[in-house]
């Protein structure tokens, strides 16, 4: 079973590494073939990373 807390981490560090990566791409104004490719490889690359890298332990 996928804990909540894996994937809702995951989801959001795609969003934001993609949206960072769009608005980058849109500083001359036009996104080509190649911005596109860089933004879906960052969004998957941040859902993959993400999603392996457990959530650290508390420590008390």
């Amino acid at each position: 079973m996928i804990k909540v807390g894996s994937s809702a981490k995951a989801i959001v560090s795609a969003f934001s590494a993609g949206t960072a990566a769009l608005v980058t791409a849109m500083g001359d104004g036009a996104i080509e073939t190649g911005e596109w490719v860089t933004v879906a490889l960052v969004v998957l690359g941040a859902l993959g990373i993400t999603y392996v890298v457990p959530n650290a332990t508390r420590q008390r």
